[in-house]
């Protein structure tokens, strides 16, 4: 079963009302946002990773989450596999760093063996609050879609860690990019009152876009030419398709009013407008869209 299949199941599940239809990668109770993400290594981590960067990213792919949600990170619930002790020590530095480098502190969790050689898999279940929580639901027809940052670093940092070195700087800091991202916090408070829909970036710029469209259903248009990439994703090679398949940004994408200006730097890269799927130009020109639009697991 692929999980698009598997979440329409969870759907007719008795859900709570804070679930949102499971639409959206967080819910809300008692006041809270909350949202949980699991770690399988071999999956989401290369298991040459440095430990340290794991638990760096594990923390920010989940306070991503969050940022998408314009929330005030509360605390994290951490469950974690014994594994090692230089491992798991190696983890806890990261840890310890990436906690107060993003301003938050651990409120507990579960520990728990695996057998012997099996993948590790971490969860991590953080807790935001006073957030206005734009769900994914809200676009409308004729706004606008925007993403903050640039797109396609952590694809091409992910085929460098493949490689199993980083040769210059530019390699250098997109590996950084896919091993420690940095969740938008700041633009996630500063855009949420504003918008009508808003997600982080995880999978792939065009199927994160493409989720956002068929949950508030429309279509949308995305124009190659106007993803953002970063210098060194440029002297890379990394194409704007390339890029835009690529998963792990963790930038925020978002539908707003055409004419808005938002408030945070951010790059206006397509449309909504009636209809359903995603379409693709280049120059004004249509583009195949490719066979695989971004991550899916079982896909």
């Amino acid at each position: 079963m692929d999980e698009r299949r598997f979440i329409d199941r969870l759907r007719t599940l008795p859900l709570h009302a804070g679930a949102r239809g499971l639409s959206d990668d967080i819910a809300t109770l008692a006041g809270l946002v909350v949202t949980t993400d699991t770690m399988v290594e071999g999956v989401h981590f290369l298991p040459g990773d440095p430990a340290e960067d794991v638990a760096w990213r594990l923390l920010a792919t989940n306070l991503s989450d969050l940022a998408a949600k314009g929330a005030l990170v509360e605390g994290v619930l951490l469950n974690y596999p014994l594994s090692g002790a230089a491992w798991d020590g190696a983890f806890l530095d990261g840890l310890s760093a990436a906690l107060p480098h993003f301003g938050t502190r651990l409120i507990g969790g579960d520990t728990v063996s695996l057998p012997p050689g099996a993948a590790r898999v971490l969860t991590l279940t953080a807790f935001g609050a006073d957030a206005a929580a734009p769900s994914r639901t809200g676009a409308r027809e004729g706004d606008a879609l925007w993403v903050t940052g640039a797109i396609g670093d952590a694809g091409a940092g992910l085929a460098i860690a493949r490689s199993g070195r980083a040769r210059d700087d530019d390699e250098a800091y997109l590996l950084a990019r896919y091993r420690r991202p940095t969740p938008r916090l700041h633009e996630g408070r500063a855009l949420a009152p504003h918008v009508h829909a808003m997600m982080d970036v995880s999978d792939g710029l065009l199927i994160d876009a493409a989720r956002m469209a068929e949950a508030s259903g429309l279509s949308v248009t995305i124009d190659l030419a106007a993803v953002p990439l970063s210098a060194p994703a440029r002297r890379y090679e990394l194409t704007p398709l390339a890029a835009a398949t690529a998963g792990d940004d963790y930038e925020l994408l978002f539908a707003a009013p055409d004419g808005w200006t938002p408030p945070v730097p951010a790059t206006r890269i397509g449309a909504f407008a009636g209809g359903c799927g995603v379409m693709l130009t280049q120059g004004g020109m249509p583009v195949p869209l490719p066979p695989q639009l971004g991550y899916q697991h079982n896909a």
